[in-house]
């Protein structure tokens, strides 16, 4: 069995159940916590006496990114709601609008949404007969297909960018602007590494 080393539960000290986040007090960086506990502190205690605080800090961060990103998604969907318009559906033509000429290959656009090829090729089909894109064979390449955004797909994405940044802001304004930048840096830092990783 692992002995805890400085790893508490949600009452003690240090470690990713403990009080490094409270109020008033900051860590390395002189970034200020914002205090109280959470469901994934209660959950991290019950483990503390019997796994290495290094892989409690992990599992703590793992758990807090998925819940965070489950409810980004789920409150962004919401607010969409209401324009007619689905979040994967303006993430796409953001993706065009973007893009020189509005433009890419399907294959592109794939690798910047992160999806198979077919599932590019289905949410394609379902927006061009909504009339917002259009697709067609490259030009130099008739075995590469091009997607291009129409002017009432630009038209359609920009009515309710608004809406996507609003609800952004709001769900992350429980955080100042410096510790955002932090994240962000740190964020990056994990993203790339884990790229790295699939180049391997």
């Amino acid at each position: 069995m692992t002995q805890k080393s400085g790893t508490e539960g949600a009452g003690g000290t240090g470690g990713a159940g403990g009080i490094e986040g409270a109020k008033g007090v900051k860590d390395a960086d002189g970034i200020e916590g914002a205090g109280g506990t959470d469901g994934i502190d209660r959950l991290i205690s019950t483990l503390a006496p019997t796994h290495d605080p290094a892989l409690l800090e992990a599992k703590a961060l793992a758990y807090r990114l998925r819940r965070v990103a489950h409810r980004l998604e789920t409150e962004l969907k919401r607010e969409l709601a209401p324009h007619g318009i689905e979040l994967w559906e303006l993430e796409l033509l953001a993706c065009l609008l973007r893009a020189p000429q509005r433009q890419l290959t399907a294959g592109a656009l794939a690798t910047e949404m992160q999806l198979t090829s077919g599932a590019v090729s289905n949410r394609v089909g379902r927006l061009e007969a909504k009339g917002w894109l259009v697709r067609d064979f490259a030009p130099h390449d008739r075995r590469s297909v091009t997607v291009t955004l129409t002017a009432e797909g630009a038209a359609r994405a920009e009515e309710v960018f608004a809406t996507k940044t609003e609800t952004e802001l709001r769900l992350l304004s429980a955080l100042s602007a410096e510790r955002q930048h932090r994240l962000n840096n740190d964020l990056r830092t994990v993203l790339l590494a884990l790229k790295d990783g699939e180049d391997d």
